[in-house]
């Protein structure tokens, strides 16, 4: 199920101290979820990294007033909450489980492969005149550095002052 929202937020964030305002925010995006989506409880709502972004933008104390956003719900009741206009990332493919026997099978098809690799070799291929190498020109004898002119003697402050 996959349903697009405009989450009000300022009626929220305004009920607390202005410095814990955006985690308000954040906090009553999963409240709504909870109520419209019908979200078994608060955890198996999931804010994802853009839509998080979007509240935090300016700071803990000036989170945005409302957040258009799309939410989906999988056969096991999690929420996913996305940024309007965003798309929704994919989810991994879990491996395919095997048998002990497929493992063993295939462990056993790879060593035969692996063997016959050593076996067969390479067709011969045609040998390539080697060209002479070059010598490369010497390097050029380093400049000697310039002299440097002998620094002037330190003078005291108290010599200065006087």
């Amino acid at each position: 199920m996959e349903r697009t929202y405009i989450i009000p937020l300022r009626r929220e964030y305004q009920k607390t101290a202005t410095y814990k305002r955006s985690k308000k925010a954040t906090k009553a995006v999963k409240e709504f979820m909870v109520r419209h989506m019908k979200a078994a409880d608060f955890n198996s709502v999931k804010l994802l990294n853009e839509l998080n972004q979007e509240i935090w933008k300016h700071g803990i104390r000036n989170p945005p007033n409302k957040v258009k956003v799309v939410a989906k719900k999988d056969d096991k009741g999690v929420v996913t909450v996305q940024l309007f206009g965003k798309p929704f990332p994919e989810a991994p493919k879990a491996p395919e489980k095997k048998g002990i026997a497929a493992k063993v099978a295939e462990k056993m098809g790879k060593k035969d492969e692996h063997d016959h690799k050593h076996e067969e070799k390479p067709a011969a291929t045609p040998e390539k005149k080697a060209e002479p190498k070059k010598e490369a020109p010497a390097p050029a004898a380093p400049k000697p550095a310039p002299a440097k002119a002998p620094a002037a003697p330190a003078k005291h402050n108290q010599e200065q002052k006087r």
